[in-house]
């Protein structure tokens, strides 16, 4: 059985497979590593008792690319990056051909902020496997990054070429035209990728606040509606959802909202100073 992470948009480790196809029990593990800050930890794949059954295979396994590879995405998702690093330059020295480790290294380099490093990474995925969508989505996101946005769209409109329902893809060129101001461009690209994932909150939230910017404040308190009940715990979400409520002049609506923002995100500006702004005091 396998199980892929998705970082928001565009940003998949693989493959991950999950510890009872690798191993056959399961060890904890209590080794340290560096958690980097405002990385966003996934519980199940990073938990030491996974990290623990994957070095129990690694073990047995010393010269499987496949078992360094996976190992490097719990690493990851424990946000252990420099070992998620370590592994994956094990898993490229014993299949240098391995695209995956490449585009899963990337991944960690774009979100330790090595972004020419990710480059560097991706565009060694690419060489081997030209048509790799998720190193293509993941190259276009560090372009973007970096306000390359005219390489950052020939990528993105690359995957749409190869995979037509492809809705990372749509969501991120979206991104970059909002960026530019092509508002309408935008709108149409996040309603597809809304059309292609039911569960995807991020282009919701993305087209919710266009319709914001544009006075529509109806059409935008949906659109954040539904991404606060795909992701209760998305502060931006909620932060905006209270800004369409308050420019209906719905203060009790809004001020729940941003207090909900508040508890995801107390760093959340928008939210704290339209709680605020609405009598809301200061947790």
């Amino acid at each position: 059985m396998r199980h892929m992470k998705i970082d928001r948009w565009g940003a998949k480790l693989r493959p991950v497979i999950t510890t009872c196809a690798l191993a056959a029990t399961l060890a904890a593990c209590q080794s340290t590593g560096t958690v980097y800050k405002d990385v966003p930890i996934n519980q199940a794949v990073g938990s030491s008792s996974n990290i623990g059954s994957l070095t129990n295979v690694v073990e047995a396994n010393p010269t499987s690319a496949l078992a360094y590879n996976t190992r490097g995405i719990a690493y990851a998702e424990a946000g252990r990056l420099d070992q998620a690093i370590e592994d994956f330059n094990q898993a490229i020295a014993l299949n240098p051909n391995s695209y995956q480790a490449y585009a899963n290294r990337a991944l960690v380099e774009r979100r330790k902020k090595d972004f020419n490093s990710a480059i560097s990474d991706y565009n060694r995925a690419l060489a081997i496997k030209p048509d790799y969508v998720q190193a293509l989505n993941g190259r276009g996101n560090t372009y973007r990054a970096l306000g390359q946005n005219t390489a950052a769209l020939r990528d993105y409109n690359e995957v749409i070429r190869l995979n037509p329902n492809d809705a990372k893809a749509y969501h991120n060129r979206g991104l970059i035209y909002k960026a530019q101001g092509h508002q309408q461009s935008a709108i149409v690209d996040f309603s597809r990728a809304i059309g292609l994932n039911s569960q995807a909150y991020s282009p919701l939230i993305a087209r919710g606040t266009i319709y914001l910017e544009q006075g529509d404040n109806l059409a935008a308190l949906r659109d954040l509606g539904n991404a606060v009940a795909l992701n209760p715990r998305s502060s931006s979400a909620w932060a905006n959802k209270g800004r369409a409520e308050e420019a209906l002049g719905r203060a009790a609506e809004a001020r729940r909202s941003y207090q909900k923002a508040l508890q995801f995100n107390a760093n959340n500006s928008m939210a704290a100073q339209g709680y605020a702004r609405l009598g809301g005091k200061a947790a």
